[in-house]
């Protein structure tokens, strides 16, 4: 029962209607007996500084950072962790009594999907399509982690590609390349690589019948990573399958991030089969 002493945490964005964290989260919190529940806000750009002083003086305990705000909600916190201070992006808040860390557990959480299948980044061969906000977690992850990484993005913004590569090789051992996404360099880094990684939105609506890795250039033995969750079975996982490569859908990447931030909230272990299976009916009841 909700009451005055009900905590509350959240999630700000634009948009964030279609959001599947509510219902990950108050799942979890459902299934622990914490006294807690996760609200969506939609936070237009020229809000957000009134929306972090209103997490301040609501005593809001923590908030999830999705687009377009990742970037801007650096300047409005008080400290970041090592983390989201690398890769310049926050997707997480906690809120001690007034005091603003930022966190990024979008890294761990891809992390974490690739080391529950037995899959080690160093020495990896690894291609990233895209170089936004998920692309940056999960390239400085997978650069801190040892393996070769190639960076993929179409050509009007290839500076971005060109920016994190530069960033990378600057931040760790390991020297990215960035390339345009074309077909030609996509079968070049695909013939030698051992992980595809898709960190663009290409796969989800209004792109469903969309994959930016044509089938003829996947292969067996390859591990194909979709960040995309929904649909659940994106076109690149399903034509992964028909040539016998290992896919990953970004469901686990978002229930761990998930896990994650519900960690730092709470100072309890998330109940990750809860809220993955919630996640999960939830999506499968959208698509039906």
């Amino acid at each position: 029962m909700i009451s005055a002493k009900t905590k509350i945490c959240g999630l700000i964005g634009d948009p964030v209607a279609y959001s599947v964290s509510p219902a990950m989260h108050n799942a979890a919190f459902k299934k622990l007996g914490l006294d807690y529940i996760y609200l969506p806000f939609r936070v237009e750009t020229d809000n957000l500084y009134c929306a972090i002083a209103g997490l301040k003086a609501l005593g809001i305990m923590g908030l999830n950072v999705t687009i377009p705000h990742k970037v801007a909600v650096i300047p409005l916190l008080d400290e970041l962790e090592p983390v989201a201070l690398k890769i310049g992006a926050v997707n997480t808040i906690v809120n001690d009594k007034g005091y603003l860390k930022g966190y990024n557990t979008d890294a761990d959480g891809f992390l974490r999907a690739l080391l529950e299948r037995g899959i080690y980044p160093e020495g990896k061969k690894v291609v990233v399509l895209g170089a936004g906000g998920a692309s940056r977690a999960i390239s400085f992850t997978l650069a801190e982690k040892g393996a070769e990484i190639a960076i993929l993005n179409r050509k009007l913004e290839l500076d971005l590609a060109i920016e994190l590569a530069d960033k990378i090789s600057l931040f760790s051992k390991i020297e990215a390349r960035a390339m345009e996404l074309t077909d030609d360099n996509l079968s070049l880094v695909l013939e030698a690589a051992d992980i595809l990684i898709n960190a663009t939105s290409v796969g989800m609506s209004p792109y469903l019948d969309k994959s930016l890795a044509p089938k003829q250039l996947l292969k067996p033995g390859l591990v194909v990573f979709d960040a995309v969750y929904n649909p659940l079975k994106t076109r690149l996982l399903s034509e992964a399958e028909m040539v016998g490569a290992e896919t990953i859908s970004g469901i686990e990447m978002l229930v761990w991030q998930g896990a994650l931030a519900f960690k730092l909230w709470t100072g309890v272990k998330a109940p990750l089969d809860i809220m993955k299976m919630e996640t999960i009916k939830l999506l499968k009841d959208h698509e039906d």
